[in-house]
């Protein structure tokens, strides 16, 4: 007796992946010494069994349309033989595919099932995004400490590590209060070098006032921090970008705000009101206290950091509804989009609000969401929620992604369950978004890629170990060399590349503040550099490496192939494009690895990704080299 199903083969699901709402579905599967198999379908609180027919050999279907609204279904299948019920499911690992027979319930497979209008911006897909702190990355003119927050100051010199003080006293945090003087007219002076890069889109982490440097204690969402500009400087670049074919992207922290804020207002530096200090503020039904004013719920514990209730009327006037309302705002003011801070912790509805409000101002414009795990089916708060059905986010943080490629680089998993863990992504999610995730190395909230990448050994969780790991040129090269592969794999994948500002440099640093160190204007791994600047502009260059077919393959233990392709004049979103094929090969291993492609061996040097090219021969068959 046997069973098979793979989920990603179409001859047994088709269409394989995320579907469309009332999309006919075609599930077979092959079977052997069973008299009966059903299939068993999950569709949010309900189930039902349906027969599954014998349609020649041994060969079992069954055909349904799927639900006419958006959502998850699951299914697996029951069969029976030998007098006994047997189930087929998912994978042991769930990343689909070939799944497993057992004796007891087996988990399902997932399809999602999406609004057949869900579009994402094509800027998304097409883009190469760059991520920004502004303090960190180019000062221009004077420094100003009149402009900083309260017990605050600056550098002195622009290439001083961050500093770490733990404030356990007050709060038990860092403080965060060491500034270093970038601000937005000195990004506007470094558009050259950015869109030298291939680079489409800017993302900035908070802009607005706060009494942090990182910005994520909002103090003032209506005003730009001081130390960074005014809301002319803003304008004045999105202006610029808009000339230059470029978009802003913001970082919105709508959980919570600062304890420090012209809204909670616990330091009193906003005058007299605000919810901690005022019974009768109009900001205290924004916030949660068990006893007013002290005893009041806060983000992951951190005082300086209140929680808000967003289905609060007045909060969701204020960020979202109102005619001048916080998004509404910054999009006239020239931003393309926002990305949510913490998203997985914002009620549902509240993100669908602002989708649909800054859609309202902006049509194109984009709605990024901070989602650690796969976005499809992130369980939090005892919820399975899906943000790609269409109603709420365009795209979000790929950390799966990134995860991943650190696994395959640092030898944690190897080639075949990389491609696995990549076709699960693709296989959950509808191709709008899988186009347009946000595909990373690294971020503020994660150490330097090069580090990580040279895998030097304990990665010092405390905080007040971080900054001795030190790299020597052993380590830094070998980081160099990993990061470089994984970085041209991401640039491969379908998907909105995202650049940690100086990454491309060769910043190095453990977990923050370490790791949100200054660009290192003049003191830049020039080799990198150009590096970097190859890779991204080559895919810029190619249509076919941001909206052709993929297919992924592993090659033993160490090799990856990332096939990109057009045929038949159409990209995946039916876009008329050029046909073409491109093929990357990426060599985790520190040593030589050979394969057999197209019937040629090729060479693959040592922790290397190199594109094979393709030239024809008189009798039409590709030859292929690297």
């Amino acid at each position: 007796m046997y069973i098979y199903h793979d989920s990603r083969n179409p001859d047994f699901r088709s269409p394989s992946g995320a579907a469309p709402c009332g999309t006919p579905l075609r599930l077979r599967v092959k079977a052997g010494g069973l008299y009966r198999v059903n299939l068993r379908l999950w569709w949010k609180d309900s189930e039902i069994l349906l027969p599954m027919k014998p349609v020649h050999g041994e060969v079992y279907e069954c055909e349904f349309s799927l639900p006419s609204e958006p959502g998850l279904l699951w299914y697996y299948f029951v069969a029976e033989g030998d007098g006994r019920t047997w189930y087929y499911g998912n994978a042991a690992d769930g990343l689909g595919g070939a799944g497993m027979l057992s004796e007891g319930q087996p988990a399902g497979y997932q399809v999602t099932v999406y609004d057949p209008a869900y579009e994402t911006p094509q800027w998304m897909r097409d883009g190469m995004m760059l991520q920004i702190m502004v303090d960190r990355f180019h000062s221009v003119g004077e420094k100003d400490v009149r402009n900083l927050p309260p017990a605050s100051y600056y550098h002195v010199h622009w290439d001083d590590d961050p500093a770490l003080i733990i404030n356990d006293d007050r709060y038990g945090d860092n403080c965060n209060n060491d500034y270093f003087g970038g601000n937005l007219r000195g990004v506007m002076a470094k558009l050259d070098y950015i869109q030298s890069l291939g680079v489409t889109v800017l993302y900035f982490n908070p802009i607005f006032k706060a009494r942090s440097n990182h910005k994520y204690n909002t103090g003032d969402y209506m005003t730009v921090d001081p130390s960074f500009g005014t809301e002319a400087d803003f304008r004045a670049l999105c202006a610029e970008c808009e000339k230059r074919g470029m978009r802003v992207i913001l970082d919105g922290v709508f959980s919570h705000t600062g304890s420090d804020s012209l809204y909670f207002n616990k330091d009193g530096h906003y005058g007299p009101g605000g919810a901690y200090n005022d019974p009768d503020s109009p900001f205290r039904e924004w916030y949660r206290f068990r006893q007013w004013p002290d005893d009041y719920e806060c983000w992951w514990g951190f005082k300086t950091l209140p929680n808000v209730h967003e289905e609060t009327d007045s909060y969701q006037d204020y960020i979202i509804r109102s005619d001048d309302s916080v998004t509404a705002h910054w999009i006239r003011a020239g931003a393309a989009g926002w990305r949510l801070d913490v998203a997985d912790e914002l009620p549902m509805e509240f993100i669908r609000r602002i989708r649909k409000r800054i859609r309202q101002e902006r049509p194109d414009a984009a709605l990024i969401g901070e989602v650690w795990e796969d976005p499809t089916n992130k369980v939090a708060y005892g919820e399975t929620r899906c943000y790609s059905l269409g109603d709420t986010l365009d795209s979000c943080m790929n950390y799966p992604l990134r995860d991943a490629l650190f696994d395959f680089f640092c030898y944690r998993i190897d080639a075949g369950l990389l491609v696995r863990k990549l076709e699960n992504l693709r296989e959950n999610m509808p191709a709008p978004f899988f186009y347009s995730e946000m595909n990373l190395l690294g971020s503020h909230d994660t150490p330097r890629a090069i580090s990580v990448l040279a895998d030097i050994g304990d990665m010092a969780p405390e905080r007040v170990y971080r900054h001795p790991f030190m790299m020597n040129p052993e380590h830094y090269a070998r980081g160099k060399r990993r990061m470089v592969a994984a970085w041209s794999m991401v640039c491969a994948l379908p998907g909105m590349p995202c650049l940690y500002y100086g990454d491309e440099a060769g910043l190095t640093g453990m977990a923050d503040p370490y790791n949100r160190a200054t660009y290192p204007w003049g003191n830049e791994d020039a080799d990198l550099v150009e590096t970097y600047r190859r890779i991204m502009t080559t895919r810029m260059a190619a249509p076919v490496l941001r909206t052709g077919e993929m297919k992924l393959s592993a090659w033993g233990q160490d090799v990856v192939l990332v096939e990109r392709f057009i045929e038949g004049g159409r990209d995946v979103f039916g876009r008329p494009a050029e046909d073409d094929r491109r093929v990357l090969a990426v060599n985790r291993c520190g040593e030589q690895r050979r394969i057999d492609f197209g019937g040629r061996v090729v060479e693959l040097p040592p922790e290397s990704a190199v594109w094979l090219t393709a030239k024809e021969e008189k009798k039409g068959k590709d030859i292929w080299k690297a």
